[in-house]
């Protein structure tokens, strides 16, 4: 089995979705070479205990699929496609064309990282054509279907599953009361949510003001990366410069943490986040979680998608010591709180069919996506070349596109890749912040 991803997150829910629908199988991974490649401080985080994913490029992993058709080097019986929704088209475009004329394919899954709060529709139907598209609760699998329906695209291979990195020990509301540990509360920062300065300068300023107001609770910021470091979205003003600033104002009993959000849970009280998917992990415990609302409930911070949780709070109420109750009936539309063993009991069955179907003799049927050089010729192609192919799926410039470099060359072109790499991020996090400042004045 292969996974292919093209973030730290979606590496993670990649790597640990492979395990949970194949428990037996063995994983390669790899990541695709661009904004977000996660470092390897990253990865380790990620808590996925599987080898170093390789870096390639789109190009170059169809090209290493292709290559895989003999005894020594055979196919992938599956892949995991863990990319953005533009990315998992053209890949599927790709794997088309790259699988043309050949009987036994491998078998394509793919799905999403986390809460879907936003661009449903455009995600979805790239994402159409795969064999299986995973989604994560039963109120995500009705939507799903519902688009596909409203298109009149076939919606066969949408599945209900459960987010892959569910679990953990239940919560345990009387380890304070038994003195092993502090009573702690978590918040859980977002790369991009909120996005401007005063924004997450008055949540950071929130936070340390909760940790004030109860000498005897640790409060810990938790940090998604390192500044440099991108994840599955962009962050132009990370937490940590804004926390450097504040450090004469921050009480002895708060943080800042990295490490796996699991590992962080297991000691957690109380989480708050805007709207992170860190608040279903954390449901998932039975462990009190808040939804801010202290910037309101909008589709722009996503926290819209908590409606109907019972899951708001404000920090006023948060200091006062309110601690918000779920409600059941949204818990169990969202997957939570059910076994995650018997959440991807369809998923493997579905897939052991696909492989079932794919040793016979017609194997499985071409892929397919929705969109079509005839159906939206106006968008498909420039999606395509994004990732360096052509209309009909094929490199650009033809097979010598795909010719792996060496020695020097190579050599070259890596170190061309990580100082251009470095120019993005220091643009993206120092300057195109400091030019928006300047067209305020």
């Amino acid at each position: 089995m292969a996974v292919l991803a093209d973030s730290d997150t979606r590496w993670k829910w990649g790597a640990l979705t492979a395990r949970r629908i194949a428990p037996e199988s063995s994983v390669t991974g790899y990541v695709l070479r661009g904004r977000a490649t996660p470092t390897e401080r990253q990865l380790a985080e990620t808590g996925t205990d599987l080898d170093t994913p390789v870096e390639i490029t789109a190009v170059d992993f169809l090209a290493e699929l292709a290559r895989r058709r003999t005894p020594e080097a055979p196919p992938y019986d599956v892949l995991v496609l863990a990319c953005v929704g533009n990315t998992v088209q053209a890949m599927l475009h790709g794997l088309a064309r790259t699988w043309h004329g050949t009987v036994r394919r491998t078998a394509v899954v793919t799905g999403y990282v986390g809460v879907v709060y936003e661009n449903l529709t455009s995600g979805l139907l790239a994402r159409h054509g795969a064999d299986l598209i995973l989604a994560n609760s039963p109120h995500d699998a009705r939507r799903f279907r519902d688009l596909f329906r409203g298109v009149r695209a076939d919606g066969g291979a949408v599945t209900e599953c459960a987010l892959p990195f569910l679990g953990g020990a239940p919560y345990d509301p009387d380890a304070v009361a038994r003195g092993e540990r502090p009573y702690r509360v978590v918040f859980a920062v977002q790369p991009s949510v909120p996005s401007s300065r005063k924004d997450r300068a008055y949540l950071l300023d929130r936070a340390m003001d909760h940790a004030r107001r109860h000498p005897g609770r640790e409060v810990v910021l938790k940090l998604r990366s390192k500044p440099g470091e991108h994840t599955t979205h962009l962050e132009e003003l990370p937490y940590q410069r804004l926390a450097e600033r504040a450090r004469g104002e921050q009480p002895p009993n708060f943080q800042l943490a990295y490490g796996n959000m699991g590992e962080v849970l297991d000691g957690t009280d109380l989480l708050v986040t805007v709207s992170s998917t860190a608040a279903l992990e954390s449901l998932h415990r039975a462990i009190p979680t808040a939804i801010l609302t202290d910037l309101g409930i909008r589709e722009q911070l996503g926290n819209h998608y908590f409606v109907g949780s019972g899951c708001f709070a404000s920090w006023d109420e948060l200091d006062g010591g309110a601690v918000p109750v779920p409600d059941r009936d949204w818990l169990a539309d969202q997957g939570l709180r059910v076994p995650t063993e018997h959440a991807f009991a369809t998923a493997r069955g579905r897939l052991a069919g696909l492989l079932e179907q794919a040793a016979e003799d017609a194997g499985l049927a071409p892929l397919d996506p929705y969109y079509t050089v005839r159906t939206a010729p106006g968008y498909l192609p420039g999606a395509l070349a994004r990732h360096g192919l052509d209309a009909k799926g094929e490199p650009q410039g033809g097979p010598q596109a795909t010719a792996q470099t060496t020695g020097m060359r190579a050599a070259s072109r890596r170190l061309l890749r990580k100082t251009a790499r470095g120019a993005y991020r220091a643009g993206a996090q120092r300057v195109a912040p400091m030019i928006r400042r300047w067209g305020q004045l």
